[in-house]
C-alpha cells in the first residue's frame, strides 16, 4: 500500500509559488508584509493609520484578505492605499497561489510596499508562506499576554510582534514582561513595538521600523 502525504506535498508547492513571488516582486523593487493576528485586533486600524501616516512618502498598497465582504478594502481606499479585497472562498488563510493572483490586479511599478491583511486566524495562516518577504502579527491587549504561548507557531514566523491597544492597559490584567517572555521563547530574534492605533501612541516608532526595512529593501532581496 501507497501513503501519500497530501500535506507535505501542498506547502512544498506553496514554497515554490512563494519563492516566485517574492523575486517577481523583487524585480519591481516592491516589500511585501504579510499581516496576521485573529479576529479584532485591529488589523484594519492599525493599517488604515500606518497608510495615512505614509502618505506622501511612501505609496502602499493593501490586499484584504476575508471570507466574503468588501469592507475593509472600502477603509483602505478611502484612507490612501490602492487596495483590492480577495475572498479565500470559505479558506482561513492566504497562500502563496492566492498572492499570485491577487497581485495581477495591483499596479506593482506604483507601489513602494503591500501589505496583506491576512484572514484572522491565529493557526492557518503562519502555516502558510504567502511570498512575503517580512511577516508580522498584531497582539491586542484585550486578547491576553498569554497569547504567544497558546499559539507559538504564529510567534515563529513573524519577524515583529505589534501589540496594539495600549491605551486599554488599564482595564485589562496584561502584564508585559510575561508577553515579552513567552514572544521570545517562540522567536528569540522577533521585536516587539507597543502601539495604539486609536491614540496613535508607539506609531512613531513603529513607521521608524518600517521605513528602515524599506530603505534597506535591497538587502532583503539578497
Amino acid at each position: 500500500m501507497k501513503i501519500i502525504e497530501l500535506k507535505q506535498d501542498i506547502f512544498k508547492e506553496n514554497e515554490v509559488t512563494a519563492d516566485i513571488v517574492r523575486s517577481e516582486l523583487a524585480a519591481e523593487d516592491v516589500l511585501m508584509i504579510n499581516v496576521m493576528s485573529s479576529p479584532g485586533s485591529g488589523k484594519t486600524s492599525v493599517l488604515k493609520r500606518t497608510v495615512e501616516e505614509l502618505k506622501g512618502r511612501v505609496r502602499a498598497g493593501v490586499m484584504e484578505c476575508d471570507i466574503d465582504a468588501s469592507v475593509d478594502a472600502e477603509t483602505m481606499q478611502k484612507a490612501g492605499a490602492y487596495s483590492i479585497q480577495l475572498h479565500t472562498g470559505g479558506m482561513c488563510h492566504m497562500d502563496a497561489a492566492m498572492t499570485k493572483q491577487g497581485l495581477l490586479e495591483m499596479p506593482l511599478k506604483d507601489l513602494d510596499v503591500i501589505f496583506i491583511e491576512n484572514v484572522g486566524n491565529l493557526v492557518c495562516p503562519a502555516e502558510f508562506d504567502t511570498g512575503a518577504h517580512i511577516s508580522i502579527t498584531i497582539l491586542s491587549v484585550p486578547e491576553g499576554d498569554d497569547k504567544p504561548a497558546k499559539y507559538p507557531l504564529m510567534y515563529q514566523v513573524c519577524d515583529l510582534v505589534l501589540v496594539n491597544k495600549t491605551d486599554t492597559e488599564a482595564v485589562f490584567d496584561f502584564d508585559r514582561n510575561k508577553m515579552e517572555e513567552r514572544v521570545h521563547r517562540c522567536n528569540p530574534k522577533a521585536q516587539i513595538i507597543y502601539i495604539s492605533a486609536k491614540t496613535g501612541d508607539g506609531f512613531e516608532q513603529w513607521i521608524s521600523w518600517l521605513t528602515d526595512r524599506l530603505e534597506r529593501r535591497g538587502q532583503i532581496w539578497q
